[in-house]
C-alpha cells in the first residue's frame, strides 16, 4: 500500500475528537506539564501557513512530553471580543457574535486539520457569557481592593474604611491619587456617603478618573497606543486625536516595583524582558515645586538629576496640564489654543517619537527658582507628556539634549552650571549661556550633590528623594460594543457594582453598533437597559486585553460554574510551564496578565506570583512574493504582453505582484494566470525555454502582496504531517523566515520514504522480527538523542534534517527490523503524528496508544565504535577501504591488511618495502 496521506490524517483526526485522545485530567501521578499557546483572534480571513508555526512547535513539545511521562494540558480557545467584528457588523449589520462563531467554525477546522493534541473539552472563548462572567468577577474584586504599601500587597477596601473610621487618612500607607484628603477619624464620620465613595475611588485598584485618550471620531471609540500609528487609526486609518475623557482605569502602577522585580525570576527572551524594564521606567531621583510667580499655586516636577537645579531656566508643562488653562494669560491664550488644537493630532507615541523637532507656546506666566528665587518662565510643548511624572518638566538646556533644542528655538538662556561632577560632556563643551557658582555644592561630588540638595529641599518642604515609573495607569474603557459589560451601575453620579449573584452582566441588544446621535457608546442604544429599572449602567466595554488577561486559569478549570477555576485544579496546575506566542505582546497582554496574577495571588485566589515559566517568541514566517513582468510601450503604458524574468532587461517593464498559488518552483501557470483576472484574459508571454519564469522578493505575507498561502491547499496537495515538519524545518523557531514552497516537495519525499522502510518492493507492509545489526542501532540511538535534545532547546528545524539522514541510513542498510522501526515511530511522531499513528497500528500495536507510551531510552553503548574503516593507501593512493577491530594493535593490523584478497590484487605478487600504520587513522603501504 502506497502512503495515502489523506485517507491516514481524516482517519486519524476523527480517531482522536471520538476517543478524546487528549483529554487530561486536573490528578494524576505523573507529574504536570502546562503547555500554553497566545490564543487567536478569530478573523474571517482565516489562518495562512505563518499562523500555525507556534502551535505547531508547542505541540511537539507538548506530545514529546507526553511521552516522557507527563500529564500535558495543551488547551485552545479563542480571544473572541474585539474591534474588527464590531467594523464588520457596523458595515453589514450583523451581530457580532454570528460573524465570530462562523469565524470560530472556520479556524477550529483548520486547526482540527494539522492536527494538534488539544484538549478541546476545556475550549473557551471571552465572549461566552460563562466565560466573561469571571472577567466580570476579577474586575469587581480590583474596584474591592487598594494597594498597601505597607503590606506590598492588595487588601479590601474594608479594612482601609477601617482605617478611616478608626485612624483617619494620615499617615496611611497606600498607593493613590495625588488629590486624596487629610482628615480624621472624627471628620470621615461626618462626610456624606457621597463625599466617602469619592475619596474611596481615589485608592480603588479599578476606578474612575479624567484621563487623556487616544480617541478615533471616525471609530467613536478609545484606541490603545498600539492601536495607533502615525496620527491614524492602525483599522480604517481614520484619524486620530488626544481628548480628555472619563474614564475607567486599573492602578496597574501600584505593582510597578513586583511587575520589576518578577524579571528576574522567569526564563523569558532577554529583548522581551529588556522592552518590560524599559515600559515600566523605574528612575530614582526627586520630586521638586516651583511656586508659581503670583503665589496662588506650585508646579511640581520630578528629576533624576536634582543635582542640575540651578541650570533651569524654564519650565515645560504637558499641553493637558491642568494648570494651563489657568495660568495661561489672554494675551498668550489664542496660541496656547491653537498649540493645545494641534497637539490632539499626535499620539503619545509620536510625541515621544519625534526627538528632534521642538515646538512649543508660551503661557505668559512665571514661576519662582525654589532655591534661587528667580523668574522662570512656564511653556507648553507636546514632547512633555501628562501622564508621565506630573505632566512637567524643569527644563535644564546645558544638561538636556530635547532642552537644549528647545532654548536654542526659542531664544531662551541656557545656564552652564560649574563644579558639579557627571555633567553631559556635549553640554560641557558649549560655550553659549550664563556661567553660575552655587555655594551650597560646589567643590561636592555628584552623589554629595544630590544628597545636600535633596536635604535643604525636604528641610523647606518644597522636594523630596521619590522613586518615579514611566509606566502609566492602564484604561479600561472602550466606547465600543462588542466587550465586557462592565458590572457598574450610576447612583448619585457615583459608581456602584451589582451584586455578584447577577453576573454574568449581559451585552443587550442594539438597533446599530454605533455611537448614539448624542456621541454616547454603542451601549447607550439598549432599550430599557437599567439597573432594576432606575439606574444608568456604565455604557462602556472593557478593553480586549481584558479576558485574556486570566484566561490560563480558564483552561485549568473551563466548565465550573461557581469559581473562575476551583482551588484544586488551581494547585494543581499552578502555572504555565511554557508559553509561546509573538513578541508584539510584551508591553500588552504580557503585563497586564502579569498584573492580574499578581492581584489574583493577593487576594488569595491563585499560588504563583508569575502566570509564565518559560515564554518563547516565534519568529514570523515571510511571504516569498512572485512577480510578472509587463512590457511598457513607448508612451511607458502598459501593454498585455509579460517577459519572463532572465529576458526582461531586453524591455522596459514594470513589475506586479501575481498569486503565488498559480506559481510553482517559479514557474507561471499561464492558463491560470489568464483566468485570474479579466485584463489578463488575453495576455501574451515572452518565454525563456518554453517556460514564463517569475521574479520573487521576502516580504510580509498579507493580501494586498498575494503570497498569503493556506494551509489547506498544503494540506490537501502534501498532507499535514508535510506541512508540520516543514513549517519545523524551515529555520530556529525563534527567528523570522520566508515561506518557500519550493522546498516542501522535499520533507514530502522524506516521509514517502520513511513510509517504505515498512514496506516490500510490493507496496505490502513488512517488517521483521530479527536482531538489529550493531549499524541499526547506531542509527537508532543516534535519533533518539539527537531528538530528544532539540526538543529540550526548542531547536526543532535540526531535528527534521536528522530524521532525513536516519532514514537515508536504514534505507541504505535495508531495515526493516521491529525493534528499530517501531522505536522510530516513536521518536517521530511529535512532528508527524498521523502516518506514525497508522504504523504504530500496522505494527500491531493498540490503536491510540502511541501518543501515551514511553519515549525510547537512549544506550549510548551503541554509538561507541568498536570498528573502523581504515583508508589503505599504495604509494599515497588511496585505493580502497577495510572495517577492521579497533582492538588490533599496530602488527595486528598490517598482518590483516595484508591478508586482504583486494590488497594482494594491487600487490600484484610484490613485497612491501614498508607498511606505514597510524591506529584508527589511516595505512599506507610502500611497494
Amino acid at each position: 500500500m502506497d502512503y495515502q496521506f489523506k485517507t491516514i490524517e481524516k482517519k486519524w483526526q476523527q480517531f482522536w475528537a471520538s476517543n478524546q485522545t487528549f483529554k487530561v485530567n486536573n490528578t494524576s501521578d505523573k507529574p504536570k506539564y502546562y503547555v500554553l499557546d497566545m490564543f487567536p483572534y478569530p478573523s474571517g480571513a482565516g489562518l495562512h501557513v505563518g499562523h500555525p508555526l507556534g502551535y505547531i512547535a508547542s505541540d511537539v513539545f507538548s506530545r514529546y512530553k507526553r511521552l516522557r511521562g507527563y500529564n500535558v494540558l495543551h488547551p485552545m480557545g479563542y480571544d473572541s471580543f474585539g474591534l474588527p467584528a464590531e467594523q464588520y457588523a457596523i458595515q453589514t449589520g450583523q451581530h457580532p457574535a454570528i460573524t465570530t462563531e462562523t469565524n470560530i467554525k472556520r479556524y477550529r477546522e483548520q486547526l482540527d486539520n494539522i492536527g494538534f493534541s488539544f484538549d478541546w473539552s476545556r475550549e473557551i472563548r471571552t465572549s461566552d457569557p460563562s466565560y466573561y462572567k469571571w472577567t466580570q468577577w476579577i474586575f469587581m474584586q480590583l474596584f474591592n481592593s487598594f494597594y498597601n504599601t505597607d503590606s506590598d500587597k492588595a487588601e479590601s477596601v474594608d479594612q482601609l474604611i477601617w482605617i478611616f473610621e478608626t485612624k483617619g487618612s494620615k499617615g496611611i500607607e497606600a498607593v493613590c491619587d495625588e488629590d486624596v484628603l487629610e482628615f480624621t477619624a472624627e471628620e470621615w464620620h461626618h462626610f456624606s456617603e457621597e463625599q466617602k465613595e469619592t475619596e474611596l475611588l481615589k485608592y480603588r485598584l479599578a476606578y474612575l478618573r479624567e484621563s487623556t485618550v487616544n480617541w478615533c471620531p471616525a471609530l467613536g471609540t478609545v484606541l490603545a497606543n498600539d492601536e495607533v500609528k502615525d496620527g491614524v487609526s492602525e483599522r480604517g486609518g481614520y484619524p486620530v486625536i488626544q481628548k480628555k475623557m472619563m474614564q475607567w482605569s486599573m492602578r496597574i502602577t501600584a505593582y510597578a516595583e513586583r511587575l520589576l522585580q518578577g524579571l528576574d525570576t522567569v526564563d523569558w527572551p532577554e529583548p522581551l524582558v529588556e522592552m518590560q524594564r524599559n515600559w515600566i521606567g523605574k528612575s530614582i531621583g526627586a520630586s521638586v515645586k516651583f511656586a508659581l510667580a503670583d503665589g496662588s499655586d506650585s508646579i511640581e516636577v520630578f528629576t533624576t538629576r536634582v543635582d542640575t537645579i540651578y541650570g533651569v531656566s524654564f519650565l515645560v508643562l504637558a499641553p493637558e496640564h491642568d494648570l494651563v488653562p489657568i495660568i495661561t494669560t489672554n494675551v498668550q491664550r489664542a496660541q496656547v489654543e491653537n498649540y493645545i488644537e494641534q497637539t490632539k493630532k499626535k499620539s503619545e507615541r509620536d510625541r515621544m517619537a519625534d526627538t528632534k523637532t521642538v515646538t512649543g507656546a508660551f503661557t505668559g506666566s512665571y514661576a519662582m527658582h525654589p532655591l534661587t528665587g528667580k523668574q522662570v518662565p512656564i511653556w507648553i510643548a507636546d514632547y512633555v507628556l501628562a501622564g508621565y511624572g506630573t505632566g512637567a518638566v524643569m527644563a535644564v538646556p546645558s544638561g538636556d539634549q530635547r532642552d537644549y533644542l528647545f532654548a536654542k528655538q526659542f531664544h531662551l538662556p541656557i545656564i552652564k552650571i560649574l563644579d558639579i561632577q557627571e555633567i553631559d560632556e556635549e553640554a560641557d563643551s558649549r560655550k553659549e549661556g550664563v556661567y553660575i557658582n552655587s555655594e551650597l555644592i560646589n567643590g561636592l561630588s555628584y552623589q554629595e550633590a544630590v544628597s545636600k540638595l535633596v536635604s535643604v529641599l525636604e528641610e523647606r518642604g518644597i522636594g523630596k528623594a521619590k522613586v518615579n515609573y514611566r509606566m502609566r495607569d492602564a484604561i479600561f474603557g472602550r466606547q465600543r460594543y462588542w466587550g465586557e459589560p462592565v458590572p457598574v451601575y450610576f447612583k448619585d453620579g457615583l459608581p456602584k457594582l451589582i451584586k455578584e449573584n447577577e453576573l454574568p452582566l449581559l451585552l443587550p441588544e442594539v438597533d446599530k453598533y454605533l455611537p448614539t446621535e448624542s456621541g454616547e457608546p454603542p451601549l447607550g442604544r439598549a432599550t430599557n437597559w437599567k439597573y432594576q429599572g432606575g439606574y444608568e449602567y456604565e455604557l462602556s466595554t472593557m478593553p480586549g486585553w481584558a479576558g485574556s488577561s486570566w484566561y490560563w486559569y480558564r483552561y485549568m478549570d473551563s466548565h465550573n460554574s461557581e469559581a473562575f477555576a476551583s482551588k484544586e485544579a488551581i494547585d494543581y496546575w499552578q502555572a504555565v510551564d511554557l508559553y509561546i506566542g509573538g513578541s508584539e505582546h510584551a508591553t500588552g497582554h504580557l503585563l497586564y496578565s502579569r498584573f492580574w496574577n499578581k492581584f489574583l495571588k493577593d487576594i488569595g485566589k491563585v499560588k504563583e506570583e508569575e502566570p509564565f515559566k518559560k515564554l518563547i517568541n516565534q519568529g514570523m514566517i515571510q511571504g516569498r512574493s512572485n512577480f510578472v513582468y509587463r512590457v511598457l510601450d513607448e508612451h511607458g503604458a502598459g501593454t498585455n504582453t509579460f517577459v519572463s524574468l532572465g529576458l526582461k532587461d531586453q524591455y522596459k517593464t514594470t513589475a506586479l505582484h501575481v498569486d503565488v498559488n498559480i506559481v510553482n518552483n517559479d514557474i507561471l501557470h499561464l492558463e491560470k494566470f489568464r483566468l485570474s483576472r479579466p485584463e489578463y484574459a488575453e495576455a501574451k508571454f515572452i518565454l525563456e525555454d518554453g517556460k514564463y519564469v517569475c521574479g520573487h522578493e521576502v516580504e510580509k505575507m498579507s493580501k494586498s502582496k498575494f503570497n498569503v498561502v493556506n494551509p489547506d491547499d498544503i494540506i490537501e496537495q502534501y498532507g499535514a504531517d508535510t506541512l508540520r515538519m516543514y513549517e519545523m524545518f524551515l529555520g530556529p523557531l525563534e527567528q523570522s523566515k520566508p515561506w518557500n514552497t519550493n522546498g516542501i516537495e522535499g520533507v514530502h519525499k522524506f516521509l514517502r520514504k520513511f513510509w517504505r522502510l515498512f514496506h516490500d518492493a510490493s507496496s505490502n507492509f513488512s517488517v521483521s522480527d530479527e536482531i538489529p545489526t550493531k549499524a541499526e542501532l547506531k542509527s537508532l540511538h543516534k535519533i533518539i538523542r539527537k531528538v530528544e535534545d532539540d526538543i529540550e532547546r526548542f531547536s526543532f528545524n535540526t531535528s527534521v534534517s536528522s530524521f532525513m539522514i536516519c532514514v537515508n541510513e536504514l534505507t541504505d542498510l535495508r531495515c526493516n527490523k521491529r525493534a528499530i522501526l517501531q522505536d522510530l515511530v516513536i521518536v517521530l511522531s511529535p512532528y508527524a503524528p498521523h502516518i506514525c499513528e497508522e504504523l504504530w497500528v500496522l505494527l500491531g500495536n493498540e490503536p491510540g496508544s502511541l501518543s501515551y507510551t514511553s519515549y525510547p531510552v537512549f544506550n549510548p553503548d551503541y554509538l561507541i565504535e568498536d570498528e573502523f574503516e581504515y583508508p589503505i593507501s599504495f604509494n599515497g593512493k588511496m585505493r580502497l577501504k577495510l572495517n577492521l577491530s579497533l582492538s588490533l594493535e599496530g602488527i595486528e593490523i598490517e598482518q590483516a591488511v595484508l591478508a586482504n584478497e583486494d590488497v594482494q590484487r594491487y600487490l600484484d605478487g610484490k613485497t612491501p618495502k614498508k607498511v606505514i600504520v597510524v591506529k584508527g587513522k589511516i595505512v599506507n603501504i610502500v611497494v
